[in-house]
């Protein structure tokens, strides 16, 4: 087996583990994932395609019954994968009113999918009438384009699908490279810049292998050279696919990676949630369980869940302050303060004396009274409130009940000081 047949595996089986992956949303999906059924069939066409160019699966096909098999099925299933990726360009711009101004490149667009229809039936009936009338298959073929280098039939019939394989790569590259300039996120522009590179050495790949057929024609090339122009080509169609099935790819594993840090998020909060719901346990929605039965609720996303913790730590935050004395804030800054130099760490740490303390005075069964000051919270967003409760939640854990005993006698101490001052 030589190197390009083994890559040949390699890449096969890369497409096929991103057509399984994204069969389920494409199949089973919501709305919005079933516009992706296009993209989900594209991926499956050039699978089937990339393994009839298996060094077994093509042996095995192209000495059958019907001589070259392998390069029919690979035609057909190609064809039909490109008209896939035709029609998701057009679902990805979403709906424009009928009567409304529509961008030229979606209208563009609309228009080369009415025409693709239309010429993929009439390339797979060409194809058809041309491998079985005009293409020599006397002789079973082991690399096609280098096999029949010279054969006027050959060249035809392979023009044939080059002319439509390298017009829809040019109007991948086109769309996509649009796109790419529009995108403002990082992980799509970077997919969508994989994915245009790809359109472009689609492009470049099927211009020189008609150049090269139909030059064979006038002045047939040496066998060697003719193998080594249908390998150095084959190559640069493998790294085509590559960077087409990665490309397609980097959305999805941005969501995933994004799936990742909530599971992570939900694991370092859950100790500091947990306490708090079994001090006020009629706050959350459900009672609270163990991190292992959190983690496989499937009844909200994780991301819903997140936001329901940040929520219940804040409003028993709230609750807490009726428990506690105004200098328990200062009473932990200055504990936090001479624990760590870290300005950060003492923050974060800050809190979580707060916390421990209070839920140890409410335990203790102290009266609820006005609410006393808390330290006042900078998060810019949601994401920034769920990072600093992360951090609360890190130095909640090395609080022991000895320490936050201290910081609430200090914290009561300091008040009893400043009545008989003010009396």
């Amino acid at each position: 087996m030589t190197p390009l047949d083994l890559a040949g595996y390699l890449i096969a089986g890369l497409m096929t583990a991103v057509a399984l992956w994204r069969m389920p949303a494409a199949l089973w999906g919501d709305e919005e994932d079933r516009r992706r059924r296009a993209l989900w069939g594209c991926y499956a066409g050039f699978a089937i395609a990339l393994w009839t160019k298996t060094e077994a699966v093509r042996t095995g096909l192209n000495n059958s019954a019907v001589t070259d098999l392998a390069v029919l099925i690979k035609h057909y299933t190609a064809t039909v994968a490109i008209l896939a990726i035709l029609s998701y360009i057009v679902a990805i711009y979403g709906s424009y009113p009928e009567a409304g101004a529509v961008p030229r490149h979606v209208r563009f667009a609309r228009l080369v999918q009415q025409v693709a229809a239309k010429a993929s039936v009439a390339t797979l009936i060409l194809l058809t009438v041309l491998f079985f009338t005009v293409v020599d298959r006397s002789v079973p073929s082991d690399r096609f384009v280098s096999d029949h280098a010279g054969e006027w039939g050959a060249t035809l019939y392979m023009s044939v699908f080059y002319l439509y394989l390298g017009a829809a790569s040019a109007v991948c590259a086109f769309q996509w490279a649009l796109a790419t300039a529009d995108a403002h996120r990082r992980h799509l522009r970077i997919g969508l810049g994989m994915m245009t590179f790809a359109m472009f050495i689609g492009v470049g790949y099927t211009v020189s292998r008609t150049l090269f057929l139909w030059v064979s024609v006038v002045d047939e090339p040496s066998e060697a050279f003719a193998l080594r122009f249908d390998q150095v080509t084959e190559a640069a169609q493998l790294v085509l696919f590559a960077f087409f099935a990665l490309g397609a790819s980097v959305p999805a594993f941005s969501t995933g990676a994004r799936r990742v840090r909530l599971w992570r998020a939900q694991v370092r909060l859950h100790a500091l949630w947990y306490e708090l719901m079994a001090s006020f346990p009629d706050q959350p929605f459900d009672p609270p369980a163990s991190l292992t039965r959190e983690l496989t609720r499937f009844n909200a996303p994780a991301d819903l869940r997140i936001d329901r913790w940040a929520a219940d730590i804040a409003d028993a935050v709230e609750k807490l302050r009726h428990y506690v004395p105004d200098e328990l804030v200062a009473a932990s800054e200055e504990a936090a303060a001479r624990d760590t130099a870290d300005t950060r760490r003492a923050a974060a740490l800050g809190d979580a004396y707060w916390i421990r303390a209070a839920l140890l005075a409410k335990e203790s069964g102290a009266p609820a009274g006005p609410a006393a000051a808390v330290a006042a919270q900078q998060a810019a967003d949601q994401d920034g409130e769920v990072a600093r409760l992360e951090r609360v939640a890190a130095a909640y854990r090395t609080v022991t009940v000895e320490r936050a005993r201290e910081v609430l006698a200090a914290a009561t101490t300091r008040t009893s000081e400043t009545t008989e001052q003010t009396s």
